[in-house]
């Protein structure tokens, strides 16, 4: 598949940015006008992934920075087993291919869960208009900081010693996630399977589906297939931001 048929004419979205539902969420939020349109000349919009398709492979150079306009992806990398573990969702207006920044080197895989249009951020050309665009800077730090903020978030989940804690605070993050991105958050669709819930959670599946029947039980979701309702956000919400003595004495 040659370049020209997996990336479209730049011309086409000289005003993408600023017209993308994303933009408080991604690179532009706060940027001026003016700086908007330097960040334009350097994004580019690829054609849609299917399922399965990856944006980059572990060990491969970092070349640039990915963020799903639509769709979500899984980035996966090999335990010490020689297993692949899932180590991150990434949901629309999330920055996809940080782990490279350090090495440059990417110590994982990102893979589309599902039918997805990502925007393409060539590194070289990011690093020469943030010298240029303060607000650029400014961004890419607070987007740095909330990436190491939901890998914090997954070391707490695979911290807590019962498998109901750990599908708990998922469901709660992802809400939240889901929230934050303008989304219905009190009913979705799953983008991923159990069995990827699973390997995330550092859980068998049989144990992810036993936590969701308990939490449908216990009246706070209600979940059939992939289709996910919050039934009662407040003790969902309460139990994830409880103490874990607390989360232990009320089961």
């Amino acid at each position: 598949m040659s370049a020209d048929s997996t990336v479209l004419d730049l011309a086409r979205l000289r005003k993408s940015c600023g017209q993308c539902s994303l933009q408080q969420l991604c690179l532009p939020a706060g940027i001026s006008g003016e700086e908007l349109e330097r960040l334009d000349e350097l994004v580019k919009k690829r054609r849609p992934l299917e399922r399965g398709d990856r944006l980059f492979r572990t060990g491969s150079a970092l070349s640039a920075l990915y963020v799903a306009r639509t769709g979500s992806f899984k980035t996966v990398a090999m335990n010490e087993d020689g297993d692949e573990q899932i180590i991150g969702f990434h949901l629309p207006g999330e920055l996809i291919g940080l782990d490279a920044l350090g090495s440059g080197s990417h110590r994982c895989e990102a893979e589309a869960l599902e039918g997805a249009e990502v925007c393409e951020i060539p590194m070289n050309e990011l690093e020469r208009v943030a010298q240029q665009v303060p607000g650029l800077q400014h961004q890419l730090l607070r987007i740095i900081g909330k990436s190491m903020e939901l890998d914090q978030d997954h070391l707490g989940m695979l911290g807590r010693r019962h498998a109901a804690e750990r599908v708990l605070l998922f469901v709660h993050g992802l809400s939240e996630r889901l929230r934050s991105l303008g989304r219905p958050h009190d009913q979705f669709s799953l983008p991923m399977s159990r069995e990827e819930i699973a390997s995330y959670l550092g859980l068998v599946i049989e144990t992810v589906s036993r936590s969701f029947t308990k939490l449908q039980e216990d009246g706070i979701i209600s979940i059939r297939g992939r289709q996910l309702k919050i039934l009662d956000s407040k003790r969902l919400s309460d139990a994830a931001h409880a103490p874990e003595q607390m989360r232990a004495a009320g089961r």
